[in-house]
C-alpha cells in the first residue's frame, strides 16, 4: 500500500502545473505569474481588422464593443450582410478561444469567398471572426483574467456573463433581435496543447488534479444535447469529409470523453456549460473542432474545413423546411 501511495503521489507531482501549489486554487500571485509568462505573439489589427476593413464594400462592418486589459484595448468587429432584412438569421463565430487559429481565419475566409452568395440566396448572415482578440494575440485559450470565454456565456443576461468577450457578443446578438435566428456555427479547434498546457493549467487554477485525456486525430462536431438535430450534424460532417478526415471514436466509443452519437459527433449541454453555441435560440447549432496538429492536415486544409462546415450548414438550412417556430414565424423570405 505504501508503494502504491508513493506511486500515486509521484504521478500527481509529474503532472503538476508549474504555477501554484497542488490542491490550492490560484490567487493574485499565481494569476500575475501566469500573465507575465504570456507575451503578444501575433497582431490582431493586421491579421483580422485589416482584412475586415478590406471587405467594407461587401459587408457592413460593425464595431460591437471594446475589450480593455491592463490599459490595452482591442475593438471588437463583426461583418453583416448588407441586405439585412428580417430574414432567417445566421451567426458564425470564430476565435472564442483565441489560440484556435483556423476558427479566426476560417471565418475571415468565409467572408472573402462564398458568404455573400448565401446572403443573396435569402439569409441574413452575421460573422464575428475573432471574439477573443487578447487570446488571439497571446495564443491563449483563456482571456487576460485566466477565464475561459467559452464557459462564460449567459444568453438571457449579458450582465451575468463571466467575461468581457461573452458579454459583448451576447449584446451584439441581442441588438440584432432575439427571434429569427435559424443557425449558429461556432468555429473551434482541438490542439495538442489542450493536454500539454491548457488542461493542466485549468486543474492548477482550480486546485484540482490533472487527469490526462486524449486528443482526437481529425475533425469532429459538438452538438447541443438539448437539441441535437443529428441529421444536421451528419450533413455538416459529410460536407467536411470531402476536405479533411473525420476523427474516429476512441476504443470506448467516446471523443474527448463524450459518447459518440453519430460519426464524428458528440453532444454537450450548451446552456449549462455557458458555451458560445448557446448564444442564440437557433434550431440549428453546431460547434466545429478541427485538429491542426494532425500529420494528415495542413493549416490551409483546416481553414478550408472551417469554411466547408459553414457552407454545409447553410446548404442544409436552405434545403430544410422545418426550422422551428422562431424561423417559421418569419413567413417568407426563403427561395
Amino acid at each position: 500500500m505504501h508503494k502504491h501511495l508513493l506511486a500515486m503521489a509521484a504521478a500527481v507531482q509529474a503532472r503538476a502545473y508549474h504555477i501554484g501549489a497542488p490542491g490550492s486554487k490560484w490567487g493574485p500571485a499565481e494569476l500575475s505569474q501566469w500573465r507575465a509568462e504570456h507575451i503578444k505573439s501575433r497582431p490582431y489589427d493586421d491579421d483580422v481588422v485589416k482584412v475586415l476593413d478590406s471587405l467594407r464594400d461587401e459587408y457592413d462592418v460593425i464595431e460591437y464593443g471594446t475589450l480593455t486589459y491592463d490599459g490595452v484595448s482591442h475593438k471588437l468587429y463583426a461583418a453583416r450582410s448588407k441586405d439585412w432584412n428580417n430574414r432567417p438569421k445566421v451567426l458564425v463565430t470564430g476565435g472564442v478561444h483565441g489560440y484556435e487559429t483556423s476558427g479566426v481565419h476560417g471565418a475571415l475566409r468565409l467572408l472573402q469567398t462564398k458568404c455573400k452568395d448565401y446572403a443573396e440566396r435569402g439569409l441574413d448572415i452575421l460573422v464575428a471572426p475573432c471574439v477573443s482578440p487578447w487570446g488571439y494575440e497571446h495564443i491563449q485559450r483563456w482571456n487576460y483574467d485566466a477565464v475561459d470565454p467559452n464557459r462564460s456565456f449567459k444568453r438571457n443576461d449579458p450582465d451575468a456573463c463571466g467575461s468581457q468577450e461573452a458579454r459583448a457578443l451576447v449584446n451584439l446578438v441581442r441588438n440584432h433581435g432575439s427571434d429569427g435566428w435559424a443557425c449558429h456555427i461556432d468555429l473551434h479547434e482541438t490542439t495538442d496543447t489542450d493536454e500539454s498546457e491548457f488542461q493542466p493549467a485549468k486543474a492548477a487554477r482550480d486546485g484540482d488534479v490533472y487527469e490526462e485525456g486524449t486528443i482526437p486525430d481529425g475533425f469532429y462536431l459538438c452538438g447541443d444535447e438539448k437539441n441535437p438535430r443529428l441529421e444536421f450534424q451528419r450533413a455538416v460532417i459529410k460536407g467536411v469529409s470531402d476536405v479533411t478526415h473525420i476523427a474516429p471514436a476512441d476504443p470506448d466509443g467516446t471523443i474527448i470523453g463524450s459518447k459518440v452519437v453519430a460519426d464524428g459527433v458528440i453532444l454537450y449541454d450548451y446552456t449549462a456549460l455557458g458555451l458560445c453555441g448557446g448564444v442564440t435560440d437557433a434550431p440549428l447549432t453546431t460547434t466545429t473542432e478541427v485538429y491542426p496538429d494532425s500529420a494528415k492536415a495542413t493549416a490551409e486544409e483546416c481553414n478550408k474545413a472551417q469554411v466547408e462546415s459553414v457552407l454545409s450548414a447553410l446548404d442544409f438550412l436552405l434545403a430544410e423546411r422545418s426550422w422551428g417556430p422562431a424561423v417559421k414565424a418569419l413567413g417568407g423570405g426563403m427561395p
